[in-house]
Formats: C-alpha cells, structure tokens, sequence
C-alpha cells in the first residue's frame, strides 16, 4: 500500500513539473532576467545578476462572462523581438529617448497574449486582447512579490474615508511615509509610483504606462506581508454633478467591473524599474518610451514656456492705482510683467467664470476676454484658461473650438480627483479635441503622468504631486524641503510635475508659517531657483506676485531664462530623501540644480560632461546667513576651474544654481 501511494505522488509532483513551461527574456546587457512561469497559473519573476529583485508573482485577468486570462493557461506560440530604436522627444526633459529592451511575446489559447520586455533599467509587462466582441474586466491580479521585509516610499490616498473602497476619490496629492513592507497599511490605498529599496544602493520603483480605456492601478498590502497587490477603481455605474463648487462628478454607485472593452485591446504596461543609484530614478525614461507613440501630426503650434501666475500669490500686485483682484487692469499688470520679463504665458485661474454655475461662457463682468487676449499679443504673450474639469467637460468640443478661435493658448483643467476608465478616458478625449484646435492642456486634480504626454504632446504638465501650494495652507509639520528631495526620485519617474515654484518669501523650520493670503516657501531662496532646474515641468510657474519679482529681478532674471525642454539631462548624484544634483543642456547652455533636506551640506560636483573648453558659470548659493535668513544669497560670475570640479556648501534646506556658457 505504501509503494503504491509513493509512486502515485511521485506520479502527480511529475505531471505538475512536466506541465509547468518556463519562458525567459533577458535585458540586453543579460543583467536583469525576466522568467515566465506558465503552469496551473502565470507567474513571472525579475532578477537581477541572479539576486531576486521580484520573487514569482501571480498575474491574470478576469472578464465579465468568467473567463479568466491565467487560470488553466496553454501557450500557442512564442515570439522574440529585439528592439532598438530612438525616440524623438520634442517637449521632454531630452531631445531624443533610447528604446532598447529585448522582447517576449507569449500568445495564449483564449484570445489574449501577453508581452514582456527586459530593459536594462527594468522590466515591464502588458495583457493584450484578441478578442473580436466587446467584453467587460472585472479584475486585475497584478503581483510584486518581494523576497525580504524591505523599506519603501509609500504615497498613501489623502483620503478621510476608512473603507478602501472609498478611497479612489482624492486627489493624487501626498507626502510618502517610508515603512517597512510588512507596517504598510493594510486599508489604505497608495498610488505609484512607489519606490521599495532593496538595500545595497538597488531601488525598484513600481509605475505604470500608457494608460488608456482602463482604470490606474493602486498598490495594497492587505495581509501585512512582503507583497504588493493592485487594486483597481471600479467603474461608475453613476455618477452626480457635485464636490468642489460643483464642478466635480461624484460617483454614487460603482459597476460590478473596472472596465468595459472594444474586442482588440492592449492593456496598460505594468513596470518594475531598478537601478543601482538613486540618481538613475531621477533621469529614468521607461514611461515615457512604453507610452503610444504621438497622435498629432503638426506639433509646431505646442509653445513650452514660463506662465505668470495669480493664484498663490492671492493676486498679489501692489503699488499701483487700482484695486487688485480679477478683473482686467491686474491681469493687465500680470501680462506686462511677462512681457518685460519673456515670460510666455499668463494664466487666469479660478475666478474668472462665474462661480458655481461650471459653464465656461458666463465670464465674469470684470473680465473682458477679448481686450485682454489682444493685449497680450500686442505684448507676445499668452493666455490659458484655468477650468474645472465638469464645467470642461459638458461643453469640451463647443469651449475649445470657442475660446481657440478668440486665441486662447490653452486649458489648466482641475478637480478630476480620480483615475476610474470613465475619468481616464476623459483624459484621452480631452488631449485631443484641444490638440485637434491647437490647445495647452494641463492637468490639475488629476493622476500621475502615464505616458499621455508622448501621446499627446500637447498635454505640456501634470499636477498629482504635493506642490507648493500645500504651504499656503499645510501644519507647520509639513516637511517640503525633504519632499522636495524625494519626490523627484518617484512621482518624477512618471513625467513632469506641476510643482508651481518660485516662492520669494523664503522660511527656515523656526520662520515659516502657512498664511494662505501671504504665502511663503520652506528652506531657501537658492532652493526655490534650483527647482526650475532639478524638476521637470514643460510649463512651468512663476507662482509669486510681479510685484516682489520686481523687487528681486536678479532672482528673476535667472527664473525667466531657464528653458522648461532640454536637450540633454544627466543626474549627477542624489540620495533619496537627502540630496539632488540635476544638469540639463538646452543649445549651448547647460544648467545645475541642487537641493538638500534640512541638513547642511558640503558637495563636490564633477563638470566634465561640460567637455573641452573655457566654460563661464552665473551661480547662485546660500549666503552666509541663510541658516538665520532664508532669501540669504549670492550671486557670482566665475570662471569653471580647468579640472571642471567644484564644490558647493548648502544650508539646511538650501541649494544652488548655476548658468554655465563657453567664454
């Protein structure tokens, strides 16, 4: 009896191990190795010089009519592709994007394929649908398995809502908690990117691209183990105009699915990036090369530049003999500070519609559109629009071709504060009816970047980061200064951010306070100036009142002449969580950004990629005295030593910046 019950299990461990296939693709430097595991279920794994990076984790799909893409899967053919090509990047932080990865593509029976590609900064995979008729998801295993209780960034939903399910309506705006996998919450969501340090100098940062027609993921660790699950909004069933000054749409009742399907579809790509150097998360590309390829011909009319903006500075002009607020003779003032200053753009933001009623042709009777757009071209500058995203939305063909034909440049669209398919397809919709009549679009309340931005280059920014104006308002607990030197190793590997820097006021930890009509900046002055190099933004704010830029027109000066689109950017050094270090070449100028947390640091930079030549830089440092007075600095002309190094010391939350051009 037992011979015959150990030949049976000898037997069936046999069939199980016979019946399991593995499928391997390795990065072309054969240093990350993606394995497919494709049994009873599908799972792969990532490793890197043979340490696991990410243990087998489990990944299907699950459809309206119960099939499920990874139960009982059977492969039917295999594909190897080696890919090798570059990519133009018009508006991006590079003029040209490197796309080599070797591919894998496992089609299953079932209608459905999936494709992994090894990069050598990472790996990334997506589900593919075959199917001819409409069908509905109504889930997503999407697994990051991990081999050890690991430290991670976790940006957590800014959410008051206690159950999960209630958490998909915030707006994609917080600081990240830095825990152990296992202390993760387990009921409540975090958005990505989030970034799990391996130890050993390796991070992994988990994102995801070319997101269209399907929810965004979030990332939850129910079971308080050392794995990431992705969770999904589901789809609204229904919807009613309401939130902020109603211009939102509130869902009352979700669907019993995430997504509804048009037959043949590729699904978002699901990323896993590693790097041996904090610094590599700060120049990384794989959103950017894993987004369709752009949908717009003509992109001559797509303008990047400097916006003047009115918000944060609560309309701040003074010294002039008219009453400030939103009417005309301010934003009249607003444009000829751009003009003197080539500043491209002046946004009207909220306030210039009439409130509560989201219509966007009921200007106010303060405003008048026309005078001011004439205005401004008379001066060579730009207007955009702020907007709230229902009062866009109702009338989006009729307000874009409308306000294009007045000669608006552009739409600041906000309040969306989800990223369910609905939401995500109205993002798609908008990029191209604006693009279709030469618009801006810069989305506000919105999710990260997923590669929309290579789609339609015409969406220049993205908010969904904790920006400044959370200092008009936020606990003097809140540290931005390490924000600042964190975000742009994770939220920043997404895309641009439209951080809305450039504060002239200036506080240290004993000065600061939050004082919504008066507001000011943590750390100092030469922090706030590096930002405009150290963050990506295509458009990008000047967010204090031309009256105090007036008053600092060295500081100005520097802001106005930083281009927002590079040619070229290198990430010189940086620790998560402590310090940055950010080059980027635009013609035959390069600039340099630094920041640093609260601690005061000393560092050595290594010029050489400035290569032969005589090289004069424009530097701005902290004074001496910036520990005691933040707007503290000083301004130099130098010469760049011929062993191209120098050394900077920096307050606590201080930087420098620097202007480098060829005698």
């Amino acid at each position: 009896m037992r011979i015959h019950f150990l030949t049976a299990l000898f037997l069936s461990v046999s069939t199980v191990l016979f019946a399991q296939k593995s499928y391997e693709v390795k990065s072309p430097d054969g240093k990350l190795d993606v394995r497919v595991q494709v049994g009873t279920d599908i799972t792969y794994s990532l490793s890197r010089e043979n340490n696991p990076v990410i243990k087998p984790s489990a990944i299907s799909m699950k459809l309206g009519d119960g099939t499920v893409w990874g139960t009982a899967p059977k492969v039917i053919s295999t594909q190897n592709n080696a890919i090798n090509q570059t990519i133009n990047s018009p508006f991006y932080k590079k003029k040209t994007v490197a796309d080599q990865c070797n591919e894998m593509v496992l089609t299953f029976k079932g209608d459905f394929k999936i494709v992994f590609r090894a990069y050598n900064d990472g790996m990334a995979y997506r589900f593919v649908s075959l199917r001819k008729k409409d069908f509905t998801v109504t889930g997503e295993d999407a697994v990051f398995n991990f081999d050890k209780d690991y430290k991670a960034y976790v940006p957590y939903v800014k959410s008051k809502e206690k159950e999960v399910e209630k958490q998909f309506f915030n707006s994609f705006e917080n600081t990240y908690a830095n825990v152990s996998l296992s202390e993760m919450s387990n009921n409540r969501l975090a958005f990505t990117p989030l970034v799990v340090d391996l130890g050993n100098g390796t991070k992994v940062c988990l994102a995801e691209s070319d997101l269209q027609g399907y929810p965004g993921m979030f990332l939850i660790n129910k079971d308080k183990s050392t794995s990431l699950k992705g969770i999904f909004a589901p789809y609204p069933k229904t919807t009613v105009q309401g939130g902020y000054n109603s211009l939102q749409q509130v869902v009352t009742e979700p669907a019993p699915f995430i997504a509804r399907c048009n037959g043949a579809k590729s699904f978002p790509w699901r990323i896993a990036i590693v790097t041996s150097q904090d610094k590599d998360l700060a120049n990384n590309d794989m959103v950017y090369r894993l987004a369709t390829p752009s949908k717009v011909q003509d992109i001559s009319w797509i303008k990047p530049g400097k916006v003047a903006w009115d918000w944060w500075n609560n309309w701040g002009v003074s010294n002039v003999d008219f009453e400030v607020g939103v009417n005309n003779q301010t934003y009249m003032a607003y444009i000829d500070f751009a003009s003197l200053n080539h500043i491209d753009y002046v946004i009207l933001d909220e306030g210039w519609a009439v409130n509560l009623k989201a219509d966007l042709f009921q200007v106010v009777p303060e405003i008048d559109l026309e005078k001011l757009i004439a205005f401004g071209k008379s001066k060579n500058v730009g207007l955009i629009l702020w907007a709230g995203y229902y009062a866009f939305e109702r009338d989006m063909e009729k307000v874009c071709e409308h306000y294009s034909k007045m000669g608006i440049k552009g739409f600041k669209v906000d309040f969306m504060d989800r990223d369910d398919q609905q939401m995500v397809d109205f993002h798609c919709r908008a990029a191209a009816v604006a693009a279709k009549y030469k618009l801006l679009m810069d989305f506000h309340g919105t999710y990260k970047p997923t590669g929309l931005n290579r789609t339609y280059p015409n969406v220049i920014n993205y908010e969904a980061v904790h920006g400044l104006e959370q200092m008009k308002w936020s606990d003097i607990r809140t540290d931005q200064v390490t924000y600042d030197v964190t975000m742009p190793f994770i939220r920043m590997v997404a895309g641009p951010v439209d951080y809305t820097q450039g504060a002239m006021t200036n506080g240290n930890k004993k000065t600061f306070a939050p004082i919504n009509n008066a507001p000011m900046s943590q750390g100092t002055r030469c922090h706030q100036l590096a930002e405009y190099v150290v963050f990506e933004s295509p458009l990008n704010m000047l967010c204090d009142s031309p009256t105090k830029y007036e008053k600092e027109q060295e500081c100005t000066n520097f802001i106005s002449a930083v281009p927002t689109v590079w040619d070229r950017t290198i990430a010189l050094n940086g620790e998560v969580g402590q310090y940055i270090t950010i080059a980027r070449q635009k013609g035959d100028v390069w600039y340099v950004g630094s920041l640093t947390n609260w601690d005061e640091r000393g560092l050595d930079i290594d010029l050489s990629f400035l290569g032969e030549g005589n090289f004069v830089a424009e530097i701005f440092k902290d004074g001496v005295n910036a520990n005691r007075t933040a707007s503290d600095y000083k301004r130099e002309l130098i010469t760049i030593p011929s062993n191209k190094k120098m050394s900077f010391k920096m307050a606590k939350g201080g930087g420098f910046a620097m202007r480098i051009y060829k005698k």
